[in-house]
């Protein structure tokens, strides 16, 4: 035990000492999250330009693009053409295009079928299909109108035109994320991702000292009373992080949470555990610290296409599926939407983290490299150590 206070101690100073590393367990989290959380802050896009050509110039072209521009997620900006609004479009400076054809409003009201063509760019992920739905809502509105004004014309009550237009009305109403806000949608496993990569980062520096010569872990006390050290220091350090980020979702911005916030730690707290084991697996099979980052940085950074939030799981290639296995970050996710959304108790939670099972078969594997490693690393000590007993010798020959 008091081998072990010294190592922490020692960690402690080293971490007091390192600027980088003071600055990865401080403040670079703090800033990195808000900044995040700032993006997003908007709750909704708003004011998504769209490229409208008006081919008609008719009274009911002219009123379809008025119901464009009292859409508050929508900016229509007037082009002459239709190439030169898809040029636009694919320079990035709109997002869609809305073609109202010649004779739109004669076609309408002798019963014809005119077409509107609406494109978005699908690349935008979140944007297209806002966008997408925004303008067929708002399209069809205008549309009802002229059309009830049609019914009219042909001698249908009143009362009846509603039923004639809409036999069967749709309600659509989202049970989680009611007012639909990307902030309660998107942060939450934008920050999980981000915090596994910082956590990552902490524990590779760390590592990496170890393999310094006056740092290095074939001395007296071996490697792994140096690794439980290193776990003891940042585990706690990353709680805190994982700790604000609740905070500030469910408490600051007082996003809705039905379960319980404990909870959430534990699976941050199991979370963190395989990632350091991936850590430590990416350590033993390198040892060098840029191949080490390198590795690790490739693996975590793409965590939040994985989670399976913007794209369903089953959805994605057998490959994908297997990548996500090995991420942390996609399990903890699985049981964070089980207790925000569904309120989920300790019984779930518990059988949700036996989906980590697969990361104990690193432990054997572990500590097979660690001793291979070990014996390496005791056969380059000794042989530096007998290295000026020959060269003492050979220079007492020579004399």
């Amino acid at each position: 035990m008091n081998s072990l206070v010294a190592l922490i101690r020692r960690e402690l100073h080293a971490l007091w000492n390192s600027p980088w590393q003071l600055a990865l367990v401080s403040y670079i989290p703090v800033l990195s999250i808000i900044c995040l959380w700032w993006l997003f802050s908007a709750g909704l896009p708003r004011q998504l330009p769209v490229a409208v050509v008006d081919s008609d110039h008719s009274q009911l072209s002219r009123m379809l693009t008025r119901k464009l521009q009292a859409n508050p997620v929508v900016a229509p900006q007037n082009f002459v053409d239709l190439p030169s609004a898809v040029t636009a479009m694919k320079q990035s400076e709109v997002y869609g295009v809305v073609l109202l054809p010649y004779g739109l409003q004669r076609e309408l009201m002798t019963g014809h079928s005119p077409v509107i063509d609406v494109r978005y760019n699908s690349q935008f992920l979140l944007v297209g299909k806002l966008l997408s739905s925004q303008i067929q809502l708002t399209l069809g509105s205008g549309l009802l109108e002229v059309a009830g004004v049609k019914q009219l014309l042909q001698g249908v009550p009143k009362s009846q035109v509603a039923l004639h237009l809409s036999p069967v009305t749709s309600q659509t109403t989202a049970l989680f994320n009611r007012n639909n806000n990307y902030v309660g949608f998107l942060v939450p496993p934008v920050l999980v991702a981000l915090w596994q990569l910082l956590a990552m980062l902490i524990f590779s520096n760390s590592l990496s000292r170890e393999l310094n010569p006056e740092g290095s872990y074939a001395a007296d006390s071996g490697i792994w009373p140096r690794i439980w050290a290193k776990i003891a220091v940042f585990t706690p350090i990353l709680l805190l992080h994982g700790g604000f980020i609740l905070a500030l979702l469910y408490q600051y911005l007082a996003l809705p949470v039905a379960g319980s916030l404990a909870l959430l730690i534990l699976a941050q707290f199991v979370m963190l555990l395989a990632v350091w084991l991936m850590v430590l697996l990416v350590f033993f099979i390198m040892r060098d610290s840029a191949r080490m980052v390198s590795f690790g940085t490739a693996l975590f950074a793409p965590a939040f296409a994985f989670m399976g939030i913007t794209f369903p799981v089953h959805e994605m290639p057998i490959l994908a599926q297997w990548w996500r296995l090995i991420m942390p970050s996609s399990h903890y996710v699985d049981s964070h939407v089980s207790i925000v959304s569904y309120g989920v108790g300790w019984e779930t939670i518990a059988q949700q983290l036996t989906s980590y099972w697969g990361f104990l078969c690193i432990i054997p594997v572990l500590f097979l490299l660690s001793r291979r490693i070990e014996k390496s690393m005791n056969t380059e000590s000794n042989q530096q150590m007998l290295d000026p007993e020959l060269m003492s010798k050979n220079s007492g020959a020579d004399l």
